[in-house]
């Protein structure tokens, strides 16, 4: 991707659905012998991925590209094991374990992929598995898990793994009885999941709170779902809206609700935004370079870690000093070193980097070396001096639909390489 020195990006973009949503909906959809239509999902090279692993195992689906919707017949189910080739590429395809346990007491999956960010072990997947009944057997890089019946249980997880919580919340739906899982994330995103499995049928209370509560039912059946707006790809427009005074942009479908931390953190480093049409739009600005501010990433609701890069950006040209502590990835800091070949004055100290903000960045070759990364590459771009050309394209296209023709449509000079 080739960015030259854009003028304040100006105008409106449309927000996708979340990537973060959809991935485990659409492993949810295997629970299902009817038909799912899926509404707002962007087609990444995540999400297609994960379509290629639904057809694997003998799902039956088409994608509408123009319209973003996905539809997902799993009534032919014929295969229980799914390849390391594909499972490798995508973290995400560990969700299939809990659906497929539930509905055929049966999986077996290579260990997950994903982005190179640091340890995120399974164990809390298996250890919830586990506690519903099944049994887990770990062989030559894959997990083998089987179940006669599954049972509702009462289970606490000792972190709230947005993962683990949506795989043990998928095998609890089909149990026998009922199940409390404790602990559990509260991130949009298994809300989200939720509130799908009760379109299908399901029965979970609790949705929002550290408590899920899921009475166990015989079956599901098909629906149609509409994916909730991408948060991340929001605040990283809205960062971007940020990057230069002068840019005023109109973010439309999105969820304000779900983007507190990193709106209270723009406020506060200097920008004006303004929530319309009860929280589903906002316009943000700024009219003078950023103040920096010191974030510290935490679990939902706290600043989002997949937020972090993007404002590391901004804090390499605002106005002082800035602190970023991460919390949550030990291997997030990749992007500090592609960001100080531009000029940025970034220390790293473990999980601490601070950062001196410069006036103006300066545009050079630089490499994503993960899907956020190249995001705070793009917001750092847009206002650096001169042409950055950015490696490794791949990464942003995991996590950002349309976002050449997005930027575009906003003023920025940018292009395919």
């Amino acid at each position: 991707m080739i960015i030259e020195q854009s003028p304040p990006l100006r105008g409106r973009v449309r927000i996708s659905g979340s990537k973060n949503a959809a991935l485990p909906i659409l492993a949810a959809s295997l629970m299902t012998a009817e038909t799912c239509v899926l509404r707002d999902m962007p087609g990444l090279s995540d999400i297609l991925v994960m379509k290629g692993i639904l057809e694997s195992l003998g799902s039956e689906t088409f994608y509408d590209n123009e319209n973003e919707c996905m539809s997902v017949n799993a009534g032919k189910i014929n295969e229980f094991f799914a390849d390391y080739g594909m499972m490798n590429r995508i973290r995400a395809s560990f969700l299939i374990m809990g659906p497929m346990l539930a509905r055929f007491g049966k999986v077996r999956a290579s260990l997950p992929g994903g982005c190179a960010i640091g340890s995120r072990p399974v164990d809390l997947h298996l250890k919830g598995l586990a506690a519903l009944g099944a049994d887990i057997c770990l062989k030559r890089g894959c997990v083998e898990a089987t179940a006669e019946k599954l049972r509702g249980t009462e289970i606490h997880l000792d972190f709230p793994s947005v993962g683990a919580t949506a795989n043990i919340v998928m095998a609890a739906v089909l149990t026998k009885g009922r199940t409390v899982i404790g602990n559990c994330a509260l991130e949009p995103e298994i809300g989200d999941l939720c509130r799908f499995l009760n379109v299908l049928g399901a029965d979970i209370n609790g949705i929002g709170s550290d408590t899920l509560v899921i009475n166990g039912v015989e079956g599901l059946r098909g629906g149609d779902y509409r994916i909730i707006p991408d948060r991340i790809e929001a605040g990283t427009f809205m960062a971007a809206a940020c990057g230069r005074p002068g840019g005023n942009v109109v973010l439309e479908n999105v969820d304000t609700s779900h983007l507190r931390p990193v709106i209270a953190k723009l406020r506060e480093m200097g920008a004006i935004i303004n929530e319309e049409e009860n929280g589903k739009k906002l316009t943000v600005s700024a009219q003078t370079r950023l103040n920096a501010s010191d974030i510290k990433t935490l679990p939902y609701p706290g600043f989002p870690t997949d937020m972090q890069a993007q404002f590391m950006a901004l804090l390499s040209a605002s106005t002082g000093r800035g602190v970023m502590t991460e919390t949550l990835f030990e291997n997030r800091f990749m992007h500090a070193a592609e960001m100080s070949r531009m000029g940025a004055q970034v220390k790293i100290n473990s999980r601490v980097a601070i950062v001196d903000g410069v006036e103006r960045l300066a545009g050079c070759p630089v490499r994503a070396t993960d899907l956020r990364a190249g995001a705070a590459l793009v917001v750092a771009a847009l206002g650096a001096d001169g042409i950055t050309e950015i490696l490794d394209r791949f990464h942003l296209e995991r996590g950002y639909f349309r976002l050449v023709e997005k930027l575009r449509g906003l003023g920025a000079f940018v292009r395919e390489g």
